[in-house]
C-alpha cells in the first residue's frame, strides 16, 4: 500500500517490464519465506508479509498503464477486464485450494507454498513473451518527462480521478469487510442453526463456499461491467459524449444494486444459509462491475505518462481507507454491540453483533453510488482534456521523426468529429480546425483514439 506511490513514480519513468519482473521476485520469495518462520517470531512473519505487499505494488499499479499502452478504445476494455478477472479469480482459489491443503497436510503453511511455484510460471511467461510498449506508443505520441510535483498538480484538477477514487474506495471497504468477515458470520450461523460447537470439516466447507462464490462472482461481475462498457460505445454510433459518460453510471449501478441484496444477505443467513450464500453471491457480482471499468475511467482521463502514478494513487487511498480498515471497523463495532459482560456468548448472540456491524458498509456502497453518479458530470470534460494532450504529444512525435507537412498536406489528411473538436496545427501544437494529424505511417484512426469518431 504505502509502496504504490513510489512504484507509481518510477513506473511512469523506468523500465516497467522490468520493475514487474522485480516485483515478482520479491513476492514470490517472501510469500515462501513466511512458511518457514517459527510460531515465536511473530515479528518475522509480519515483516515478510509486509514485503509481500511490496512486491504486489510493483506490478498492481504499473500493469494498467501498460496495457493501456498496447491497446485502445473496446480493446483496452477487454484487456483490462482480463486483467481484474485475476483478481476474483485468484483470491477464490486461494480460499479453496488452500482450505484444502491445509486440511490434507494438517498445516497451513503448505496452502502457501504453492503460490510461489505459480509465481515462478507468472515470471517466465514475462520474461519470455512480454514486449514493453513505450508510453503513449498506442496513440503514437510523444511526451516529455516531468516532475513529480507537475505530475501531482496535473492530477489534482482532474475530478473524475478523485471522484472514482473515493467511489472505488468505498466499494473496496465494503469488499474488504466481506472478505474478512463473511467466513465467520457464516460459522456463526451454522452454530445457531445446528447449534453447538461448528465441527472442522463445516469451517472447511464454508471457506470452499465462500471462496467459490469470490471467484464466480467477481468473474461475472467483472465481464458483465466491461461487456455492457463495450456495448454501449459499439452501438451509440457518433454520439462520443453519451458513451463516455456512461462508464461512471455503470459503476455506480453496480454498488447501487449491492446495498439491498447485501442488506438482505445479512437479514436471512441466519434462517437459511443457502438463501444466504444466493444473496450474498449477486451482491458481490454486483460490487465487482465496477472494477475494471473504474481503471478504463482512469486510462482514458489521464494522460500516458502519469498513468501509473494515478493508479498507484488510487492503490493507496483505496486500501488505505478501504479494506486495510474494515474489518478492524467492523471488529470493533460488533465487539461493542456484544458488550463486555463476561459471559460466553451463544452462536447467535455473536451472528446478531457481527450482523448488525456488517449493515455499516451498506452507506459505504451508497456513497459509492452517489460518487460515481457525480463523476459522470465531470468524465466528458476530463477524457477530452487528456485527448488534447494526446493530440500534441503525436505532434511532438512528428517533429522528433522529422516529418513535416506543408498546410496543402495537412488538409488530405483525415477529417474527423472527436469530442474535443479542436485538433492541433503540426506548426503551433495549438487547437485547429477539424484536423487530426497523426505522425506515423498510416493507420485506422478509429481504432487508434478510442474517443475520435468519424464524421
Amino acid at each position: 500500500m504505502i509502496a504504490a506511490p513510489i512504484f507509481g513514480y518510477l513506473g511512469d519513468r523506468y523500465s516497467r517490464k522490468s520493475i514487474m519482473i522485480g516485483g515478482l521476485i520479491v513476492w514470490s520469495v517472501s510469500v515462501l519465506c513466511c512458511t518457514f518462520v517459527p510460531a515465536s517470531l511473530p515479528g518475522l512473519f509480519f515483516f515478510f508479509r509486509a514485503i509481500v505487499g511490496v512486491g504486489e505494488a510493483s506490478y498492481a499499479v504499473i500493469a494498467p498503464s501498460l496495457i493501456a499502452d498496447m491497446f485502445s478504445d473496446t480493446h483496452r476494455s477487454t484487456m483490462l477486464m482480463f486483467f481484474y478477472i485475476a483478481t476474483p479469480f485468484g483470491s477464490g482459489l486461494g480460499y479453496g485450494i488452500g482450505s484444502e491443503i491445509t486440511l490434507l497436510t494438517g498445516s497451513w503453511r503448505w496452502g502457501l507454498r504453492l503460490t510461489p511455484i505459480l509465481g515462478i510460471f507468472v515470471l517466465f511467461l514475462i520474461i519470455k513473451f512480454l514486449e514493453e510498449p513505450t508510453r503513449g506508443q498506442i496513440d503514437f505520441a510523444y511526451f516529455e518527462r516531468t516532475s513529480l510535483k507537475q505530475d501531482l498538480i496535473y492530477l489534482s484538477k482532474i475530478k473524475t480521478f478523485w471522484l472514482c477514487t473515493a467511489a472505488f474506495t468505498s466499494s473496496v471497504f465494503v469488499i474488504g469487510a466481506l472478505s474478512w468477515w463473511t467466513p465467520t458470520i457464516a460459522e456463526y450461523a451454522y452454530g445457531a442453526i445446528h447449534g453447538g460447537k461448528v465441527p472442522e470439516f463445516a469451517k472447511a466447507n464454508i471457506s470452499i463456499i465462500f471462496g467459490f462464490i469470490t471467484c464466480s462472482a467477481g468473474l461475472i461481475g467483472v465481464i458483465i461491467g466491461s461487456s455492457i462498457s463495450k456495448a454501449l460505445r459499439n452501438g451509440q454510433g457518433n454520439n462520443g459524449d453519451t458513451e463516455v459518460k456512461s462508464d461512471p453510471i455503470i459503476c455506480a449501478a453496480g454498488s447501487l444494486l449491492a446495498t439491498p441484496l447485501m442488506f438482505l444477505a445479512l437479514v436471512y443467513t441466519a434462517t437459511s444459509m443457502n438463501i444466504g450464500w444466493i444473496l450474498i453471491f449477486i451482491a458481490v457480482t454486483c460490487m465487482c462491475i465496477n472494477w475494471a471499468v473504474n481503471v478504463d475511467i482512469i486510462m482514458y482521463t489521464v494522460m500516458p505518462p502519469r498513468r501509473a502514478l494515478a493508479s498507484a494513487i488510487q492503490t493507496l487511498v483505496s486500501h488505505l481507507l478501504g479494506d486495510a480498515f474494515s474489518p478492524y471497523l467492523v471488529g470493533l463495532i460488533a465487539d461493542g454491540i456484544r458488550g463486555g459482560s463476561g459471559i460466553t456468548p451463544d452462536a447467535l448472540t455473536k451472528y446478531t453483533a457481527l450482523e448488525y456491524a456488517l449493515f455499516v458498509p451498506n452507506f459505504f456502497l451508497i456513497f459509492s453510488g452517489a460518487c460515481y453518479l457525480l463523476a459522470s458530470f465531470f468524465v466528458n470534460d476530463d477524457a477530452e482534456n487528456c485527448f488534447l494532450e494526446i493530440h500534441r504529444g503525436q505532434n511532438r512525435r512528428a517533429e522528433m521523426i522529422g516529418e513535416s507537412y506543408s498546410q496543402e498536406d495537412v488538409e488530405e489528411f483525415p477529417t474527423v468529429n472527436s469530442t474535443v473538436n479542436a485538433p492541433i496545427d503540426i506548426q503551433t501544437a495549438t487547437p485547429n480546425p477539424s484536423t487530426v494529424i497523426v505522425a506515423s505511417d498510416p493507420i485506422d484512426i478509429n481504432d487508434r483514439n478510442p474517443l475520435i469518431r468519424p464524421q
